[in-house]
């Protein structure tokens, strides 16, 4: 396997984009970013996790654009996209929902999909569908059955502090909130605060999402988190059994999310997926470092041929 030098540059891009998308709320624009040839018809969709947004896979994009056209959306309530009027839409559905539009509006049939966390359940309920458009899936530390304590640990959180004082207090709570990301570079980290950080004219900073993203996600675990009680496993087996194409699962060797043992009960049914571990790290591999980017080329330039 090569590893991928990040100093590399053969990306066409970023080129800035957005598509109007519908609840039943009303319309909503959802922005993305692309690299690569824009008349290339193998493309990549890479979606981030809960508060996360777009920029999250520029290194890969990057390392990815000499053969494939990448694109990476904000969903809906982060980044550039736009809110929705009812925060109680804020899920999977809606956001599976707007992809459809979005493949729809790259004009291509077929798309590999690139699924961090929630990235990774938005791309798991495309894939598992009929005539389903993922043809090639990697799930990013996320998988068929989610850790209660996970779901408790990120409810305590999403949305509960969202505006700061100061860049460095924003910086401080991103780093102790996303330390499980595991070591990375002074600028590294740089590049994973300033892209979800907005500082405003008085100088004081915000999070770069909607705060109500939280509303149905702590409706379902906020309680029984805020009462110091552990939720239940969310178990998504039937889901997961449905997905067909082939998939690569990627895990932190010290996530709270997706333990050892799940993972390696999905690589011995549905989609059987290769399982690819990465020492140090939790929930979860952010994909900045040349090891994962390598896993995750590789894995996408395969053909059903030469599948191993």
């Amino acid at each position: 396997m090569a590893m991928i030098k990040l100093s590399e540059q053969g990306a066409v891009g970023p080129r800035r984009g957005s598509v109007s998308c519908i609840s039943t709320a009303g319309l909503h624009r959802m922005a993305y970013q692309e690299w690569g040839d824009p008349q290339n018809t193998d493309v990549v969709i890479c979606v981030h996790g809960l508060t996360r947004v777009s920029e999250d896979f520029q290194d890969l994009a990057r390392a990815l654009s000499d053969r494939f056209r990448v694109v990476c959306p904000d969903v809906v309530g982060r980044g550039q996209s736009s809110w929705l009027r009812n925060p109680m839409l804020y899920g999977v559905p809606q956001y599976a929902a707007d992809m459809v539009t979005l493949i729809a509006r790259l004009n291509v049939d077929r798309v590999k999909w690139v699924g961090t966390s929630m990235g990774g359940l938005i791309g798991m309920s495309l894939a598992a569908l009929e005539q389903s458009p993922v043809e090639r899936l990697v799930l990013n530390d996320v998988g068929a059955v989610l850790s209660g304590a996970a779901l408790g640990r990120i409810a305590a959180y999403v949305g509960v502090k969202t505006e700061f004082d100061s860049y460095a207090q924003a910086s401080a709570f991103l780093r102790m909130v996303f330390a499980s990301f595991g070591p990375h570079s002074e600028a590294q980290w740089q590049q994973l605060i300033d892209s979800v950080v907005v500082v405003q004219p008085d100088g004081r900073t915000r999070l770069h999402y909607d705060p109500a993203i939280a509303a149905p996600f702590r409706q379902a675990y906020g309680a029984q988190a805020a009462a110091g009680q552990m939720p239940e496993d969310l178990s998504m087996w039937p889901l997961y059994d449905q997905v067909r194409c082939p998939t690569l699962l990627l895990r932190g060797a010290e996530s709270d999310l997706l333990s050892r043992d799940v993972a390696q009960q999905m690589a011995a049914r549905g989609p059987r997926p290769r399982v690819v571990e990465f020492a140090g790290v939790g929930h979860a591999p952010s994909l900045m470092h040349a090891e994962q980017i390598t896993v995750v080329r590789d894995f996408l330039i395969q053909t059903d041929a030469n599948e191993s």
